[in-house]
C-alpha cells in the first residue's frame, strides 16, 4: 500500500516531468537526421559526388521561388482586392481566377502556363519561342498558381479587419482607394504575413515540379545524376534532406516571427 508520503511526492514527481513533454522530439529528431546526412556526406565519397552535383542548383531553387513569390503577391494582392471589390465585372473576373486554378492539378497547369500561354503571348509580342528561356516560364508558372492562392490570403487579410474602419475613413472624405491604401491594407497585410511566409515554404517544396521544364534546380540536378550514375538512393537521400533543411531553416524563423507578433498583441 502506498504510504501517505509517496502519495504527496507523486504530484511533485509529475510536475517534474515537464521538461521532457515540453522538449521539442521533433525537432531534435530532424537535427539528428540532416547531421546524419552531413556525416555521410563528408565521409562517403558516393554521397559527396551527388551532393556536389545537386549543390549546383541551389541557386535557381532560391531564385525561382524567391522572384516567383514576389510575382505572385502582387498578383495575389490585385486578385485579393478584386474578390472584395463593390465592381461586379472585377469581382467575377477575379473569383473567375481564383477557381479556375484552385481547380485544376499544379503540374497541369505549369504545363500549360509554360507551354501553351507563355509562348502563345510571347509570340504576340514578336519575342518567339526560344527568347523565353525554362527558369523564366517556370517561374511565370509557379507566379500564376500561387498568385491564386495569396488572393484568398490577401482576402481573408481584409476582410478581417472590422468594417467600421473603412466607414470611418469614408466619413473622414477619403476615397475608398485611400481608405484600403492607408488604412485597412496595412493591417491587414501584418495580419496575414504569417500565412504568406507559410505559402512561401510550400512554393518553395513546389518548385520541384519545375524540373518537369527542365530549370536547372536541385530536383533536375538529382534527376540528371541519378540518371547517369544510377546511384538513385545516394542521390534521392541527398536531395530529400537538402529540401529539410531549407524548410527547417524557414519553418523556425517564422515560428519565431509569430511569436513577435503575438507578444506584440499582448502589450
Amino acid at each position: 500500500m502506498t504510504s501517505h508520503v509517496e502519495r504527496d511526492a507523486l504530484p511533485e514527481l509529475k510536475l517534474g516531468s515537464k521538461w521532457y513533454q515540453g522538449t521539442p522530439w521533433w525537432l531534435l529528431i530532424i537535427i539528428f537526421i540532416i547531421l546524419a546526412m552531413v556525416y555521410q556526406v563528408v565521409t562517403d565519397e558516393e554521397y559527396g559526388q551527388a551532393f556536389e552535383f545537386i549543390r549546383a542548383g541551389i541557386g535557381i531553387t532560391i531564385y525561382s521561388t524567391f522572384v516567383a513569390f514576389l510575382i505572385a503577391g502582387v498578383i495575389g494582392l490585385l486578385a485579393g482586392l478584386g474578390r472584395v471589390s463593390t465592381n461586379t465585372v472585377i469581382r467575377t473576373l477575379s473569383v473567375t481566377y481564383v477557381e479556375f486554378i484552385r481547380g485544376v492539378p499544379m503540374l497541369v497547369l505549369i504545363f500549360t502556363v509554360a507551354l501553351v500561354i507563355v509562348p502563345t503571348v510571347s509570340g504576340w509580342i514578336g519575342l518567339g519561342n526560344r527568347a523565353v528561356s525554362s527558369t523564366v516560364r517556370g517561374v511565370i508558372s509557379l507566379s500564376a498558381v500561387y498568385g491564386a492562392f495569396m488572393a484568398e490570403i490577401f482576402r481573408a487579410g481584409i476582410e478581417s479587419i472590422p468594417s467600421g474602419q473603412m466607414e470611418a475613413a469614408r466619413s473622414l472624405g477619403m476615397t475608398r482607394f485611400q481608405a484600403m491604401r492607408n488604412i485597412i491594407l496595412p493591417q491587414a497585410i501584418r495580419n496575414i504575413l504569417p500565412a504568406l511566409g507559410n505559402d512561401f515554404i510550400a512554393m518553395l517544396k513546389d518548385s520541384s515540379l519545375l524540373s518537369v521544364l527542365a530549370v536547372d534546380e536541385i530536383t533536375y540536378k538529382a534527376r540528371l545524376y541519378s540518371g547517369s550514375s544510377f546511384r538513385f538512393r545516394e542521390t534521392y537521400l541527398v536531395l530529400t534532406v537538402l529540401y529539410l533543411t531549407m524548410t527547417l531553416v524557414l519553418s523556425l524563423a517564422l515560428q519565431q516571427y509569430e511569436k513577435r507578433i503575438n507578444r506584440d498583441r499582448e502589450r
